[in-house]
């Protein structure tokens, strides 16, 4: 694809490079930049810049309306953040598609314009990414990211193939899931099959068909 932002010259993006902390929060605050994705993991640093297409916005529409749906449905407590930021001051920061408090203890962050600090917070329980352009890093480099970061749940949603592929996190490594832990009963084949019904239906329509699963 082609980059449509002006970066700061020399910046390479959309791949993982070596950066200081100091570093990447100037990046952070450069206007060229601002719509831009940030991640940083124990010294390298990935900004984000590829355009995001409909297949993308899409899902992430579809799979944070699920995520309600059957919170709404089960009586489950749900705080979600489309694109918000998550920071360890020094150490790692993520900008996920979705990222989700789930459960009766979570304290619900303010709303400011600055990233959550997990070490007041916590880390998100669910953290979801959409990946059209970054699949192979969506499983590889992040995946280790929120392991360290100490997220409970992650999903990457392949948006070619309409596949979800989702990780329990257990003792600082993952092992993948076919039912969501933090959200029990909702089965990831589930989820695939409302990606395969969105193609051809509306939103309406899907949720309509979800409720009616989730009351079943």
């Amino acid at each position: 694809m082609v980059n449509t932002l002006s970066v700061p010259q020399n910046l390479v993006t959309d791949t993982w490079v070596k950066a200081s902390w100091e570093e990447f929060l100037a990046l952070g605050e450069s206007p060229e930049l601002a719509k831009a994705r940030f991640y940083y993991d124990n010294g390298s640093m990935r900004v984000e810049t590829m355009p995001i297409g409909s297949g993308h916005s899409q899902d992430n529409t579809l799979l944070s309306q699920i995520v309600s749906l059957y919170g709404t449905v089960k009586h489950i407590r749900i705080k979600g953040f489309t694109n918000g930021s998550f920071r360890k001051p020094s150490v790692r920061e993520c900008q996920p598609d979705m990222a989700f408090y789930i459960g009766a203890d979570f304290r619900i962050p303010p709303k400011t314009s600055a990233p959550i600090d997990v070490n007041e917070f916590g880390a998100p329980h669910l953290v979801i990414e959409i990946a059209s352009t970054s699949l192979n890093d969506d499983l590889g480099r992040k995946r280790l990211l929120y392991e360290r970061l100490g997220v409970q749940e992650y999903w990457v949603v392949d948006v070619d193939a309409g596949e979800v592929v989702a990780f329990e996190v257990v003792d600082g490594g993952s092992k993948q899931l076919q039912e969501s832990q933090v959200l029990p009963g909702l089965a990831i084949g589930l989820i695939e099959e409302a990606l395969q019904r969105s193609q051809t239906q509306d939103d309406g329509e899907v949720s309509r068909w979800l409720l009616q699963v989730f009351n079943g």
